[in-house]
């Protein structure tokens, strides 16, 4: 399972949420503008208040990722799973 914490106005989420589409990866997309106490719980994942969050099942987290990061993590979590 992953979790991404982002806002559509935030160029980085909206790379971040095309890939994962791009990959046809199941994940919830957390949208900070309408659940904006979904802040709180990005941050106490990440301990920064910089988005997007990416959670993933095995408790690791990214805080805006390159593409390559992404799709390498992902790849990787697919292969375990």
């Amino acid at each position: 399972m992953i979790t991404m914490y982002g806002a559509d106005w935030c160029s980085d989420c909206r790379r971040s949420k095309k890939l994962l589409d791009e990959m046809d990866v199941n994940y919830e997309y957390v949208d900070l503008l309408t659940d904006p106490a979904a802040a709180d719980r990005a941050k106490a994942i990440s301990g920064r208040t910089s988005i997007p969050v990416i959670a993933f099942s095995d408790g690791t987290h990214f805080v805006e990722p390159s593409d390559s990061e992404l799709r390498e993590k992902v790849e990787t979590l697919l292969r375990t799973h």
